[in-house]
C-alpha cells in the first residue's frame, strides 16, 4: 500500500516538474536527467522562499507603519474630541453671556430704541425721496450712505456714531435748502431721436427741470434728463420765459409730484387729437357745421346790406329804387296806380310776398342742420360702442386701453354734434328774426301805401 502511494506521488511530482523541466535550459554538454531536474526544483523552491520571506517582511513593516499611523489618528481624535468638548462649553458659556449682555444693552437703551427706528425710519424715507429728486444729479453719493445708514439702524446691537447722524440731519437740510433755489447749470440732455447734448438745464427747486424753453423728465434708473417728446403748450411760456433768463418775476407752472402730472400732461390729447378721434363721422358733423356756419354768416351779411339798403329807401320815400326790396315793393305800387284800394292791397301783396322768399331764402337749411348735427353724433355714438362691444367680445374687458378707442369716438361725436347744433340753432334764431324784422317792414309800408290812397280817395 505505501509502494503505491509513493508512486502516486512520484508521478504526480513529476508531471508538475515536467513543464518546468522543460522551460530549463540544460547545462552545455549534459543531458537532461532526473536528478538535475530535482536539483532545479529545489533551487527554485528555495528562491521562492526567499521571495515569500522577503514580502513578508515587507507586509509586517507595512501594518507595523498602519498601526502606527492609525494609532496617531486616534491619538488626533481624541485630542479634537477633547477639542471640540471644550469649544462647546465655551460656546455654551459664551451664548449665556451674549445673553446677559444683550439683556443689559436694551435695558440700557432704554428710550433710546425709538430714536434708532425714527432715524431707520427717516432714513429710508429720505433714500426713496433723494432717489426721485432732481438734486440726485449733484449728490449722486448719498444714497449708498442712507441705504447703508438704515440697514445698520435696524441692528439691535449697533449703535449709530455722532457723525452719521449729524450726516443724515445734513442731507436734510441740504435737500430742503435746494427746494427753494433756482439753479443753472450745463448738463447732458437726451433728445427724443436719441442723441445726447450737453445744454443749460435750469432747475427749478425739486420740482421742474427746464433746456431751451422745454419740459425735461429725470429718469431715476440711468440717472438721465430726457426732453418730453411732447410739451404741453398750454405752459411751456413760464419755461421759455425762465430759459430766455428774464428778470423779474416769472409765472411758471410748478408740478409738485415732480413729473408725473407733467407727463400725464403730455399724454393729454391736443384739440386736433381729440377731433381725430371721432373718425369720419366727426370729420362730416365739422364740415357739416362749417358749411352751416358759412351759410348763416353770408345770410347775416345779405341782410344786413339789405336792412341798411331799406332804412335808406325809408328816408327817401320819393325816389324808389330796384336794388332793394322796398324800393321794388314801392315801384310796383306805382307802376299798378289802380283806382281803388283793394286791387293796390293786392298788387302791393303779391310784391311783397315776392320779396319775402328772397329774405327768408336758407333758413329751413339753417334749421335743418341745427337737427342734423345731434343725430350725426348719436349716429357717432352707436357706432363707437359697437367697436367697444367688439373689443370687449374679442379681448375681454381687462385693458381698458382695447376700449378707448370705441369709447373716445362714442364720446368726441356726441361732443362735435352738440359743438355743431348749439351755435347752428342761435344762429338760425338770429337769422330768422331779422329776416323777420325786414318782411315786417316791407309788410308794414305796404299797408301804409294803402292805408294813404284810402285817405286820398276819401
Amino acid at each position: 500500500m505505501k509502494a503505491m502511494i509513493r508512486t502516486i506521488a512520484l508521478g504526480v511530482g513529476l508531471s508538475l516538474c515536467l513543464p518546468l523541466a522543460a522551460l530549463a535550459e540544460p547545462e552545455q554538454g549534459k543531458p537532461l536527467t532526473l536528478e538535475s531536474l530535482l536539483q532545479s526544483v529545489k533551487q527554485g523552491r528555495r528562491e521562492d522562499q526567499a521571495v515569500n520571506r522577503e514580502r513578508l517582511a515587507e507586509f509586517k513593516a507595512e501594518q507595523r507603519d498602519r498601526e502606527k499611523l492609525l494609532a496617531e489618528i486616534k491619538a488626533e481624535r481624541a485630542a479634537l474630541e477633547a477639542l471640540s468638548a471644550e469649544r462647546e462649553s465655551q460656546f455654551e458659556e459664551n451664548e449665556l453671556l451674549i445673553g446677559d449682555l444683550e439683556q443689559r444693552l436694551q435695558e440700557r437703551m432704554g428710550s433710546l430704541k425709538e430714536l434708532f427706528g425714527v432715524l431707520q425710519q427717516v432714513a429710508s424715507d429720505a433714500q426713496g425721496q433723494f432717489y426721485v429728486s432732481l438734486t440726485q444729479l449733484d449728490h449722486p453719493e448719498r444714497g449708498d450712505f442712507l441705504v447703508d445708514f438704515a440697514g445698520r439702524m435696524g441692528q439691535a446691537n449697533r449703535l449709530p456714531e455722532i457723525g452719521e447722524i449729524e450726516r443724515l440731519w445734513f442731507e436734510l437740510q441740504q435737500e430742503m435748502t435746494e427746494s427753494g433755489q433756482v439753479v443753472t447749470q450745463t448738463r447732458n440732455v437726451l433728445t427724443p431721436d436719441g442723441t445726447e447734448e450737453p445744454r443749460p438745464v435750469t432747475r427749478v427747486g425739486l420740482f421742474n427741470a427746464v433746456a431751451d424753453g422745454k419740459y425735461l423728465q429725470f429718469i431715476p434708473e440711468t440717472g438721465r434728463l430726457l426732453e418730453y417728446s411732447r410739451q404741453p403748450d398750454r405752459y411751456l411760456g413760464g419755461a421759455r420765459a425762465l430759459s430766455a433768463g428774464d428778470a423779474g418775476p416769472l409765472a411758471f407752472a410748478v408740478d409738485p409730484t415732480r413729473g408725473q402730472l407733467l407727463e400725464l400732461l403730455t399724454q393729454a390729447p391736443n384739440l386736433s387729437e381729440r377731433v381725430a378721434q371721432g373718425g369720419t363721422i366727426g370729420y362730416s358733423i365739422i364740415a357739416l357745421g362749417v358749411a352751416g356756419l358759412l351759410l348763416a354768416l353770408g345770410r347775416l351779411v345779405v341782410l344786413w346790406l339789405e336792412g341798411r339798403a331799406i332804412h335808406r329807401q325809408m328816408a327817401n320815400p320819393e325816389e324808389p329804387s330796384a336794388k332793394n326790396a322796398l324800393g321794388r315793393i314801392l315801384l310796383a305800387g306805382r307802376l299798378h296806380d289802380e283806382p281803388d284800394t283793394e286791387t293796390l292791397e293786392l298788387r302791393l301783396s303779391e310784391a311783397v310776398l315776392e320779396e319775402v322768399p328772397r329774405i327768408n331764402r336758407y333758413l329751413p337749411l339753417l334749421k335743418i342742420v341745427a337737427a342734423v348735427a345731434p343725430l350725426m353724433g348719436l349716429l357717432g355714438t352707436v357706432t363707437g360702442m359697437i367697436v367697444t362691444f367688439q373689443a370687449i367680445t374679442l379681448f375681454g374687458a381687462g385693458d381698458p386701453r382695447l376700449m378707448a378707442g370705441g369709447i373716445s369716438q362714442a364720446l368726441v361725436t356726441t361732443v362735435l354734434g352738440l359743438c355743431v347744433a348749439i351755435p347752428m340753432l342761435l344762429l338760425h334764431n338770429l337769422v330768422q328774426s331779422r329776416a323777420k324784422s325786414l318782411s315786417e317792414i316791407l309788410q308794414g309800408r305796404a299797408v301804409a301805401m294803402v292805408a294813404s290812397r284810402a285817405e286820398a280817395q276819401g
